[in-house]
């Protein structure tokens, strides 16, 4: 399917069944606010940053959900992504290894983690690349505990990946696209923009030009992440940025890169920068 051809089929989904379709695109421009457990508001909507080229506003994927699915995430009673979260606390304090440490053992109370979330990726100078969160928790792993590294997006890694985001919910993602991270951003704003695959369609194909409307079942938000890692109710568990990253490109019936490769990695700090603002909100509920 040409790229024109894609908007064609999504307009028509859009508009097909006309109630439907005005009801799917109201929930994108509806003024909902997040609000968790009643006391973390979430900024879910605001102006989008200078250097973002194409839109005026970013919008959280949680505006483009149903109001049953949005109500998932507003209580952690309901937020099924909340049971990886309660692992990764119980991973958090156990102590192994030949090291008998434990995260707890270097970092103290996992609320030591606060702010950490809202700035990855983020280039590391000591090891003079990109690094993400999965690449500081397994450093820590192997270095520290001495024990082997989790895989990029295994279970485990995904829990404690949200449980360091719970630390940061409500906080505004902030993550630095200047300096030494500029080449992998500057990399990453290439992919976002390349068309691959069969359809010939890039990740603006749908979270860009297409953002708002329905292609079949799925409402097209804009793709941010900052609400990673994110409990999707199509396979009923917590999935991480890469894995989702890999979905996307599989869906484009292109060959997708390795989760925890540069490609992603490049990929997820220029996606991240076009949600500077947001709010950090993972867990987060999405289809």
């Amino acid at each position: 399917m040409k790229i024109s051809n894609l908007h064609r089929f999504v307009q028509i989904a859009a508009t097909a069944t006309v109630a439907f379709g005005l009801a799917s695109i109201a929930t994108a421009q509806d003024n909902d606010k997040l609000v968790v457990n009643g006391e973390i508001e979430m900024v879910t909507r605001t102006a989008a940053p200078s250097y973002i080229d194409g839109i005026d506003e970013i919008i959280s994927g949680w505006n483009f959900r149903t109001d049953e699915t949005q109500a998932l995430q507003m209580d952690d009673f309901d937020n099924s992504g909340m049971l990886g979260v309660d692992a990764a606390q119980e991973a958090w304090d156990t102590v192994q290894g030949p090291e008998q440490k434990s995260c707890a053992t270097c970092h103290g109370n996992v609320s030591s983690m606060v702010g950490v979330r809202t700035v990855m990726p983020k280039y590391n100078e000591e090891a003079a690349d990109l690094w993400t969160l999965e690449d500081y928790i397994n450093n820590c792993r192997t270095e520290r505990q001495n024990v082997e590294p989790w895989g990029y997006t295994s279970g485990p890694m995904t829990n404690m990946s949200a449980l360091i985001s719970v630390q940061s919910r409500g906080m505004p993602m902030n993550v630095a696209i200047d300096g030494p991270a500029a080449p992998f951003w500057e990399a990453g704003k290439e992919l976002y923009y390349t068309r691959t695959g069969v359809l010939e369609l890039s990740c603006a194909s749908c979270h860009e030009q297409s953002a708002g409307l329905r292609i079949r079942a799925d409402h097209l938000s804009q793709g941010q992440i900052n609400g990673f890692p994110t409990y999707r109710l199509k396979n009923a568990k917590l999935n991480g940025i890469h894995a989702r990253f890999k979905g996307c490109v599989r869906d484009t019936k292109a060959e997708t890169y390795k989760p925890g490769g540069p490609e992603f990695h490049a990929l997820e700090l220029y996606v991240a920068s076009r949600g500077n603002g947001l709010s950090v909100e993972g867990p987060s509920v999405r289809n």
